[in-house]
């Protein structure tokens, strides 16, 4: 299931999948109501919050199988019925950014149309858990703990691989895959992950811009109303999709 956010002035035909965080097994897109309407008036797009379905009653693959098929139908269908979009982007945070990785990859994989370009905030895209920002980091990211992520990963991966690609971005090949931005705070103990699936996507040719906000800590562009920089990071998100989105 899922929600339309939509700005009065927005074009409804470019369209923003957006995918939440919560370590796979809890949040939902609601939360993020306020984050997707400042970014449906920055970006004039339609913003679609889904839920996707959680571990541990649906582990590893369930999420990345809706996430697919949500965009899948987010390209013939918007919030105003059945039109064709002109542009569609997937964004996603923390798990969600994981997330947004691994849809698009696997929409690759199953030669299906891609979108213009994916967004990952704090991606959670190394389930391995061997980021050396783990451990430098443990002390100065007031809102995530290193404790509470072999749980999650327990619930969601049970016995699958963590160094399976759409498991953990981090191990995938990114060739074909569309322009990403990356957002991600120097403060994070996952801060690890955001770098290493930056670089094996630039490794692969993919145009990849990784920002590291001094000082900012995990999904920081969600508190944007408290937060001057969340709101810079918003409008960094608006400008990478009116640089991609289709002119035709």
């Amino acid at each position: 299931s899922g929600e339309w956010v939509v700005a009065a002035d927005a074009d409804t035909t470019i369209r923003v999948l957006y995918l939440h965080g919560g370590g796979f097994v809890s949040g939902c897109g609601g939360y993020y109501l306020a984050m997707a309407a400042h970014l449906s008036a920055a970006a004039h797009c339609a913003v679609l919050l889904l839920d996707y379905r959680l571990a541990p009653e649906h582990p590893f693959p369930a999420a990345i199988e809706d996430s697919v098929r949500s965009f899948e139908s987010m390209v013939t269908a918007g919030p105003n019925g059945s039109t064709q979009a002109e542009s569609c982007f997937i964004a996603g945070d923390s798990a969600g950014g994981g997330l947004t990785l691994s849809t698009l990859l696997a929409l690759r994989d199953r030669l299906r149309p891609l979108p213009q370009g994916g967004i990952a905030l704090s991606a959670f895209a190394d389930l391995t858990l061997t980021g050396e920002s783990l451990r430098s980091q443990e002390s100065s990211d007031p809102i995530m703990s290193p404790r509470c992520l072999p749980q999650f990963v327990g619930h969601y991966l049970g016995d699958a691989d963590p160094k399976n690609p759409y498991a953990s971005p981090i191990y995938a090949d990114y060739t074909g895959i569309p322009p990403l931005l990356l957002q991600v705070g120097e403060h994070e103990i996952i801060r690890t992950d955001s770098v290493l699936a930056a670089a094996k996507a630039r490794s692969c040719g993919v145009d990849t811009t990784l920002e590291i906000w001094p000082g900012m800590f995990h999904v920081f562009p969600s508190h944007e109303p408290l937060l001057p920089e969340g709101e810079q990071a918003i409008e960094h998100m608006a400008a990478f999709i009116r640089r991609h989105k289709s002119t035709a």
